[in-house]
């Protein structure tokens, strides 16, 4: 009886692989039919999200007063795909000034309820608000004095009628073919998280050196952190004076390699010279032996400060189409960086 359990298994994964090779045979004959459910997917959610504007009451606003005034943290809760929106909502609040923990619904009975603490909020996520996880946990939300939020797509449900604030994350139907795997519906919930956590932002006066704060590593930490200055430094630093010969600046653009060198007069910057100039002179004038460095410098170099950020640098070379910033630390001239240097670095 075993072996024949076996045989019957093994026939069934084959005659499945051979179904799916079969599928995948015929999506590859029909990409404009695959194209058109992933536009049709598009369409439920955008049209989901566009509802949820009308959805919003005054319970959210409500939530983000009670939030910016308590004294304690977030807790964010729920289970299945609710859980996985959870901690990415946790993440978002956190990272721009609001302290959020995640605790599993499921966990939470067991144990993890000593998470929340007096003067924590609790935003407990829930498509149906009945789930027995969620009916039993909010007694006990309750029992505690903690203010309860629910993120719910059933206004009558469990969670929804005993909460403090209902966030209406209601949607009409999932993308989902069959109306059950948790799309449309875990999109609106993100979407309403990221509209709860930039409220709380605006409100708060949140800036970009705030959020740098909480953001130091990686590329976006370069952004927001990265000075002209230490780029600046980094480099040789291209000068010449007023009267060098055309000879003597050429000599110091090779040697520098950054595409430009300063021209200083009693110390402070009075023009730039770039390759481009060069080549403009060489197409010019037939002799150069006569010419300096003050004749075919350009007279209005842009400039900017050595305490400036090397990410706004980057907008204004795109900007002004230029490949060099000459960087000053007030009058002083402290170098020059280039445009592969923001490459480099990771900023652009």
């Amino acid at each position: 009886m075993f072996l024949c359990s076996t045989k019957l298994v093994k026939l069934s994964v084959s005659r499945q692989k051979n179904f799916n090779l079969h599928q995948i045979n015929t999506l590859l004959q029909n990409k404009e039919e695959v194209l058109g459910w992933a536009r049709e997917t598009i369409a439920l959610e955008v049209a989901a999200i566009i509802q949820l504007q009308n959805q919003l009451n005054d319970d959210f606003v409500d939530t983000v007063n009670h939030i910016l005034k308590a004294n304690g943290r977030v807790v964010v809760t729920g289970i299945g795909k609710s859980a996985a929106i959870g901690n990415k909502i946790v993440a978002t609040l956190n990272s721009t000034g609001t302290p959020a923990i995640f605790m599993h619904a499921a966990d939470a009975v067991h144990g993890d309820l000593g998470m929340v603490q007096t003067g924590d909020t609790v935003i407990c996520i829930s498509k149906s608000g009945n789930t027995p996880e969620i009916k039993a946990l909010v007694p006990l939300i309750k029992q505690g004095g903690n203010v309860l939020v629910a993120m719910a797509g059933n206004s009558t449900s469990f969670l929804a009628e005993h909460a403090d604030y209902l966030l209406d994350v209601t949607v009409e139907k999932e993308a989902c073919p069959n109306n059950l795997a948790p799309t449309t519906s875990t999109t609106a919930q993100l979407v309403m998280g990221d509209a709860l956590a930039v409220c709380l932002l605006k409100a708060r006066g949140f800036t970009s050196s705030d959020f740098a704060k909480y953001h130091p590593g990686g590329a976006l930490g370069k952004r927001l952190y990265t000075t002209l200055g230490e780029l600046a430094t980094k480099n040789d630093k291209p000068m010449v004076g007023l009267d060098a010969s055309v000879r003597e600046v050429i000599m110091e653009l090779t040697n520098k390699r950054l595409g430009a060198v300063a021209v200083l007069h009693n110390e402070e910057v009075v023009g730039i010279i770039t390759d481009g100039d060069i080549r403009r002179m060489l197409e010019r004038d037939k002799s150069m032996d006569s010419l300096t460095a003050s004749d075919i410098m350009g007279k209005t170099p842009i400039t900017m400060q050595a305490s400036d950020l090397a990410y706004h640098a980057a907008s204004m070379m795109s900007e002004r189409k230029i490949s060099q910033m000459v960087v000053l630390d007030d009058k002083k001239y402290v170098g020059v960086v280039h445009i592969h240097d923001l490459n480099r670095e990771g900023i652009l």
